[in-house]
């Protein structure tokens, strides 16, 4: 009897601490604070979004060599205000402002145009010399100093095919300029190739050009 009393007590205890248990805003619980609303993240932003899109067509643009178009998306990325893709469209648009001076540069005289082309060759700086020689051609295509620098141009960028087409060219138009090259050492890359040889040195009776024939595909 004295067995089921003290059980009873037990239990009876029980119920009177679970009745003291801290309720919910007693202030002796920990209450779960609600997550704060999440904010648009960058990628959520319209305004990110585009001056990425920007970001992207202007290094594109860049790579084609298209300044005016590779410019005018970067400072559209510049006045996003959005630092950590203007601080590297900056860098960008300064590079295309120094190419566009350089090519911006005028000229009396096709001839002062070309000399202008081939110190940049000599420099190494092929990409800009090709710019301005394949323009001069566009305008002074009956130049065979023109075709002769191209072909120079062509034989030390490795781009044999092109540099005999442009040879071919540039003796056709003034034939003393296969005299020239024969001493010229910047188509020294080419000497082991039978058909700048043939083109040089062509057989008594043979065609004038017979290695291209007439004109060029540039």
């Amino acid at each position: 009897m004295k067995r089921k009393l003290a059980v009873k007590a037990k239990q009876s205890s029980l119920k009177s601490n679970k009745n003291k248990m801290p309720t919910p805003g007693s202030g002796k619980t920990l209450q779960m604070t609600k997550a704060a609303p999440k904010s648009n993240s960058p990628a959520q932003n319209p305004e990110f979004t585009q001056a990425v899109q920007n970001y992207e067509a202007g290094l594109r643009a860049l790579q084609e060599r298209k300044f005016d178009k590779a410019k005018a998306l970067f400072q559209k990325v510049i006045s996003s205000g959005i630092r950590e893709l203007s601080d590297r469209a900056s860098v960008h648009l300064n590079a295309c402002n120094q190419h566009l001076a350089r090519t911006s540069v005028e000229f009396k005289t096709p001839e002062e145009h070309y000399d202008y082309a081939i110190s940049l060759m000599n420099v190494g700086d092929y990409v800009t010399a090709r710019e301005h020689l394949e323009k001069l051609v566009k305008t002074n295509a009956q130049a065979d100093y023109i075709w002769y620098g191209l072909a120079v141009l062509d034989c030390l960028t490795g781009h044999s095919e092109d540099a005999l087409k442009g040879l071919s060219e540039a003796i056709r138009l003034n034939p003393a300029n296969r005299f020239q090259a024969r001493s010229d050492s910047d188509f020294n890359p080419m000497a082991d190739d039978p058909r700048f040889t043939e083109l040089l040195y062509p057989e008594p009776g043979a065609p004038e050009n017979s290695v291209y024939g007439k004109g060029s595909d540039y």
